[in-house]
């Protein structure tokens, strides 16, 4: 989860792709122009087909990657912005634990702006089976559902990853990935609103209140689509997670099209919002759970995050080892680490998102009280039951939708 833009388009990197893809269709850009400009040659008939997933050691073109782990002793990670423990230097503890333990080092990266965003640089190497530089990647469900459906992932050795018993029930057995053999839970967290409390001390209640005309062209919503027009749907009486089609896509799609246009909305950002909500460029946002706990940290309680009264979303980011990666034992041993309930709890104490580790919720008591009985980290069913996760969509929804959203957030 760092740089969308608005008006006219998004993160600097994918204006250049959209402009590209835009130019070889009349309409605007669809998911399948998108990918053939990121060079994912075959990848929109790839996505339709129902692939596997690559086996270990097994690239996405067949190739066998040699694993050199025992020599190298290295894992490349890449991560969202505010999603790992950092002490006052700015160094994560946990990761330099586990560095001292293991004498394996971990380069860690905050290089995931948006899943569209990381998927447009790396996707070319993935098809053909290339290491992208990275032997961990963090991304979220309906990402990992595309990355292990077209083989751009690597089985992982569940003997490898013990602590991966851990993994809280309703979160091991998911319809992307069966018995979890290509993925496991990094964090989970809802999708609300948030906003300054000292420009607005009466704060907000639904999605409806960020069109207020005193908020014009100080607002700010998520790339992510799931995120930012699940929102929209559940403020038009629509659950995101329920039966819904074309119609209600395109009602809700119409709103944040209608905002962009007028310039109410300032911008449309993936990880990067936080920036504007600290320099004061923003006032509200559709945002993140624990980016605001953490930014609260660091500006005295400034912010407020909420669940929109008519509901807000979840969602549940990943890790997983591409195709590609030389270090598969070395990112297993990792996984397996922060799958360990004490350490668990030692990210959750700091990035506020929902823990997937069973036992964590324990072992912050002793880290916390507090903090065991925050509803942003461990939800109880009333909590839960005022969200939603997008519904899974079929490739040709996802081909179509994804497509319409990025026209609007970048016409």
């Amino acid at each position: 989860m760092t740089t969308h833009r608005r008006p006219p388009i998004t993160d600097p990197r994918v204006r250049a792709l959209v402009r590209a893809a835009a130019s070889t269709r009349g309409r605007g850009l669809d998911r399948r122009a998108f990918l053939g400009a990121l060079g994912a040659v075959g990848a929109g008939a790839a996505l339709a087909a129902c692939g596997t997933g690559g086996s270990p050691g097994t690239g996405a073109s067949g190739g066998v990657v040699t694993d050199r782990s025992g020599a190298d002793k290295l894992v490349r990670w890449a991560n969202w912005t505010l999603y790992i423990d950092q002490d006052d230097s700015g160094s994560s503890p946990t990761l330099e634990e586990f560095q001292t333990r293991t004498g394996i080092t971990v380069e860690y990266s905050e290089d995931i702006e948006d899943n569209d965003a990381f998927y447009g640089k790396v996707s070319g190497q993935l098809a053909n089976g290339q290491d992208i530089g990275y032997d961990l990647v963090t991304l979220t469900d309906w990402m990992a559902a595309r990355l292990i459906r077209l083989g751009y992932t690597q089985e992982l050795d569940r003997a490898a990853i013990p602590n991966a018993a851990n993994i809280l029930p309703n979160l091991a057995d998911v319809d992307f990935d069966p018995g979890r053999a290509h993925s496991l839970t990094w964090q989970s967290g809802f999708a609300g609103m948030a906003w300054d409390r000292n420009k607005l001390p009466n704060g907000l209640h639904t999605v409806s209140d960020l069109w207020a005309p005193e908020l014009a062209g100080r607002v700010e919503v998520l790339s992510e689509m799931r995120d930012t027009i699940g929102l929209v749907m559940f403020d038009q009486g629509v659950d995101p997670g329920g039966d819904w089609g074309d119609d209600e896509f395109a009602a809700a799609l119409a709103v944040l099209d209608e905002k962009i246009s007028s310039g109410h909305i300032r911008q449309v950002r993936g990880n990067s919002y936080t920036q504007d909500l600290v320099s004061g460029d923003a006032v509200a946002v559709i945002g993140w759970s624990g980016d605001i706990t953490a930014l609260n940290y660091e500006n005295d309680d400034r912010f407020q995050f909420a669940i929109p009264e008519a509901g807000g979303m979840l969602f549940s980011d990943n890790l997983m080892v591409p195709v590609g990666s030389p270090h598969r034992s070395d990112a297993e041993k990792l996984i397996d680490y922060y799958y360990d309930p004490e350490v668990a709890a030692q990210v959750a104490a700091w990035v506020n998102y929902i823990t997937p580790v069973q036992g964590a919720q324990e072992a912050m008591t002793t880290i916390d009280p507090e903090l065991a009985e925050n509803q942003l980290i461990f939800p109880d069913a009333d909590t839960l039951g005022q969200v939603s996760q997008f519904r899974s969509l079929t490739p040709d929804e996802e081909e179509r939708y994804n497509g319409d959203f990025l026209d609007v957030i970048g016409a």
